[in-house]
């Protein structure tokens, strides 16, 4: 039989990883990145986002940047100075709150005529999911955390199991 002890330590490393395994990095426009001509509020559609997780965007930061706007600036498509902008061509944002979220591309006529705008709403860490959420497109950055924590607790489960 297995000691309270051991049990008491797998209890919590399934807690602790749980909610390392949960975070998701979101890569902005999967393959195609940050991009011109590409239907970000559609991809945006497609996705759970949860506090937590993480927004990548991988762009040429020669053509193109990224602003983080209120609702205003994101429907004129205006944003701050351009020292505000993220410009690094792989820029990772974490999303630490929830409520609603707005990204913007600030060169040239991205925004308004280019599509390189979306926005998103953060739901809290161990909220459900929206009722009727459109399937995500397949992408296997997306699957690889969720494969590491289904792999490691059926490992868990089964030692259990077998020590129990």
């Amino acid at each position: 039989m297995a000691s309270s002890r051991s049990i008491l330590f797998l209890s919590i490393s399934m807690v602790l990883l749980s909610s390392v395994a949960m975070a998701t990095d979101h890569i902005v426009g999967d393959d195609k990145g940050w991009t011109v001509d590409f239907n970000y509020t559609q991809w945006a559609q497609q996705m759970v986002f949860r506090v937590g997780d993480n927004l990548v965007f991988n762009y040429n930061p020669s053509f193109h940047n990224v602003f983080k706007v209120n609702g205003t600036l994101f429907q004129n498509c205006t944003f701050p100075a351009e020292n505000e902008a993220l410009s690094t061509g792989k820029d990772i944002i974490p999303l630490k709150t929830e409520g609603r979220k707005w990204y913007v591309c600030g060169k040239a006529d991205h925004c308004a005529s280019r599509q390189m705008k979306f926005v998103i709403t953060v739901l809290a860490e161990g909220a459900p999911a929206p009722s009727t959420p459109s399937p995500p497109p397949s992408s296997d950055a997306r699957h690889v955390v969720s494969s590491v924590f289904g792999v490691v607790m059926a490992t868990m489960l089964a030692t259990i199991a077998i020590f129990a």
